[in-house]
């Protein structure tokens, strides 16, 4: 009987490693990062939003933890010291009235952007811009030799003109191909949304 039970001991141990390797190579190829430091810094908004009523969480940050969870980036939420209404009509008056003064609001804390090699960075799609935030996020930092990848929710003007405008601002980045979700989607449809993220994630070339 003990030598019985020792033989299966060793049979496990052998065993043990392989199954560990295959769980990490399949991680690996879901990421298809190449091995980079990602950071996916995004900037979403609760409560009130249009077509979606109350909500808990963003659409974008619904879309921002799944990018995190398929390629191991590290989170990072861009959130001004002054909170907007939620109040939606409310919103909109203090965002557009951002947009039309070109503002930057405070923004909490930061991420070191120049640890990382690749970034994802999010926002709802504010009238063809992006949240005025985001700019004070990017203003902070040098992007030179940067991997930006923009990824967008909205409902129904996709990313329009707001890659155009990423690119102006983040001097000496290259930028891959980005991704718009309609909002209600990443809210109610979630499964779909997810499904959507891996495509396009699996289409992204990361050089090495």
């Amino acid at each position: 009987m003990k030598k019985t039970l020792t033989t299966l001991c060793a049979m496990l141990m052998c065993f043990l490693p392989l199954a560990l390797c295959a769980q990490d190579n399949s991680k690996e190829g879901t990421n298809n990062m190449n091995g980079k430091k990602v950071l996916v810094a995004f900037f979403s908004r609760a409560d009130e939003n249009y077509n979606v009523g109350y909500i808990e969480k963003g659409n974008t940050q619904i879309i921002a933890e799944m990018i995190a969870e398929e390629t191991g980036g590290t989170l990072f939420h861009i959130e001004t010291v002054t909170p907007y209404p939620a109040d939606y009509m409310e919103c909109i008056d203090v965002a557009k009235k951002e947009l039309n003064s070109k503002a930057r609001p405070t923004i909490k804390g930061d991420a070191q952007v120049e640890d990382y090699d690749i970034i994802f960075l999010g926002y709802p799609n504010w009238w063809g811009d992006v949240p005025m935030a985001v700019y004070t996020f990017i203003k902070k930092h040098d992007w030179q030799g940067k991997t930006v990848i923009p990824f967008c929710t909205h409902e129904g003007s996709g990313l329009s003109s707001t890659e155009g405008k990423l690119k102006n601002a983040c001097k000496g980045a290259t930028f891959l191909k980005g991704l718009a979700i309609q909002g209600a989607t990443a809210q109610n449809r979630q499964t779909q949304a997810r499904q959507s993220v891996m495509n396009w994630l699996g289409k992204l070339e990361i050089k090495n």
